[in-house]
């Protein structure tokens, strides 16, 4: 095997799912990563929480802890794709700042930014049916997540099952439009 002393430099993509809890965006990714040319890697934020210890979290504590984490996940995609690779990242920007933070993070000429959609009525059918979050959720963040209104792509996966919105997404790459959706946002903000 060949040992590289030195890698050519290059910059990953971002594929930046956003979407509501229950919305899709795992499942999109999942799809994602069987059907791109390319390696990419899943970094779902719910991934960050889960790599968390289980010690207990004083209440008043509990929105720092998490402020951290969400800081921390947003540098470490942003850290992968500085290194060359490509990520397909799932996020709930249900906080304008996350939305902010990664604007100021990541090279806005390599995030394709998709809209992952669901109704409600599905939203809520599907987290009864997964028991573990809080119900109703994916509604309280239906209204910040999709707020900033610009996309590059948009799905919705109460029509489309997972395989066809990854197949939209990985038909769009190969010719992604400038300005991006994060190129846009950027500038207007």
């Amino acid at each position: 095997m060949r040992h590289l002393t030195e890698v050519p430099p290059r910059r990953g993509l971002i594929i930046f799912l956003n979407g509501t809890s229950s919305s899709g965006k795992s499942s999109i990714a999942t799809e994602l990563l069987r059907m791109l040319d390319e390696p990419y890697f899943h970094m779902p934020v719910d991934a960050f929480h889960a790599m968390r210890s289980h010690a207990p979290v004083p209440p008043q504590e509990l929105d720092t802890v998490l402020h951290r984490t969400w800081q921390g996940y947003h540098r470490a995609v942003a850290g992968m794709a500085a290194a060359g690779n490509n990520v397909v990242m799932d996020h709930i920007l249900s906080a304008e700042w996350r939305l902010r933070d990664c604007l100021s993070l990541f090279d806005p000429r390599d995030v394709v930014l998709v809209g992952v959609h669901c109704p409600p009525d599905e939203l809520e059918r599907r987290e009864r049916e997964r028991g573990n979050r809080p119900p109703g959720l994916a509604a309280r963040q239906l209204r910040q997540v999709h707020a900033h209104g610009v996309y590059d792509v948009e799905c919705d996966t109460g029509v489309a099952d997972p395989a066809e919105c990854a197949r939209l997404i990985r038909d769009f790459l190969p010719s992604r439009p400038t300005p991006t959706a994060f190129q846009r946002l950027r500038d207007s903000g």
